[in-house]
């Protein structure tokens, strides 16, 4: 059993949906951001950074509970738990890791810069908001060229770096991105949208009505 401390953003909805798809037995444990639960004693014990999610697996590697933090590191260590998403083959795992170190390093802090200057800043920034709004539709067009030839983001199958970037893409209207103009990226979305376990995990942890 896994238990899962998150929260419904980008960052979270990774990892649950990778558990949904990957169909590994967790319990979600709300942590709601916006009344700062992440810097509880509680949560902090588990991350000293105080950034949701946050994982305890009770059977980790050697049998005994193991603690993961970082969306990106818990998704590879759930690959390698379940022995999906992730290929094994040397080169086809290293496209894989690469492109998620892309949304990692990339489309994350700058989708994330965007949200944040668009909806929560309290005051307009106009160099702010070309400054980040260049770059993600820079990334987009990374994306949009890279998707030209390929159904998924990474060596030829679906795999972790499309669930780590997907989450972002779900937030376009954030970011204020139409994407008829991204047409492969359109496709890609959209194929992976109608996943069950997409869906499910959108809503993971499920928030308080």
């Amino acid at each position: 059993m896994i238990d899962l401390y998150s929260w419904q953003t980008s960052n979270g909805r990774k990892v649950s949906i990778a558990l949904e798809e990957m169909a590994l037995d967790y319990t979600a444990h709300p942590i709601n951001i916006g009344a700062d639960e992440q810097f509880s004693p509680a949560f902090t014990a588990l991350n000293p950074n105080q950034k949701i999610p946050a994982i305890v697996d009770l059977d980790g590697p050697d049998g005994k509970p193991i603690t993961v933090f970082e969306s990106g590191a818990i998704l590879i260590y759930l690959a390698r738990k379940s022995g999906q998403f992730l290929p094994s083959e040397p080169r086809a795992e290293l496209e894989t890791l690469q492109w998620l170190m892309f949304q990692m390093g990339g489309i994350g802090p700058i989708f994330g810069q965007v949200h944040h200057f668009n909806r929560a800043a309290k005051e307009r920034v106009p160099y702010a908001l070309e400054r980040y709004g260049k770059e993600c539709l820079r990334l987009y067009g990374v994306l949009e060229n890279h998707l030209a030839q390929r159904v998924w983001v990474a060596a030829g199958e679906y795999t972790i770096a499309d669930i780590a970037i997907f989450p972002w893409v779900a937030r376009f209207e954030w970011q204020e991105v139409d994407l008829a103009e991204f047409p492969n990226v359109k496709r890609w979305f959209d194929t992976i949208d109608q996943r069950p376990a997409v869906q499910r995990g959108l809503f993971v942890p499920p928030r308080p009505d």
